[in-house]
């Protein structure tokens, strides 16, 4: 009875994985890039997966693997903007809160400018790669390194 110490050769699906799969398939119907037929086709065998390597055909075909129209859907935006309203009020609430304690230690020098300028570079990327649609997480099998 000797077993297999490296784990199993396929990995099985989760709902969440093959939802996922399933949300790039409803984008790319509503692109225009599947028909109904295929993209109902594609949505069945989703649902029907059981293995994570029988998902990533299913988008493969798309550009970009399905990604780009998932993070241009309303929904995607929608949470892409409430990050990064999110992430802005931190950044707010953090300097005013270090401005405070600067007022309060009577010090000369403005030190909170050091981490400010740190939390507002963070801030300024995450505006840009907003605006590239990585902020939406999709299933790890989607993305360019995966094999």
């Amino acid at each position: 009875m000797s077993e297999n110490w490296n784990g199993p050769a396929r990995m099985r699906t989760s709902d969440q994985e093959r939802e996922q799969i399933a949300e790039i398939l409803r984008a790319a119907m509503s692109e225009g890039r599947l028909n109904l037929e295929e993209g109902e086709e594609r949505l069945a065998s989703a649902y029907a997966a059981k293995y994570r390597d029988e998902l990533g055909p299913l988008t493969a075909d798309l550009p970009d693997g399905g990604r780009r129209a998932l993070a241009d859907t309303p929904q995607a935006r929608l949470a892409t903007r409430r990050h990064l309203r999110r992430h802005a009020s931190f950044v707010v609430l953090t300097a005013l809160f270090l401005t405070g304690l600067w007022v309060l230690s009577g010090a000369h020098f403005f030190w909170p400018a050091f981490p400010l300028l740190f939390l507002v570079m963070g801030l300024a990327r995450h505006a840009r790669w907003r605006s590239y649609g990585y902020q939406y997480r999709v299933a790890p099998w989607n993305a360019p390194h995966y094999r």
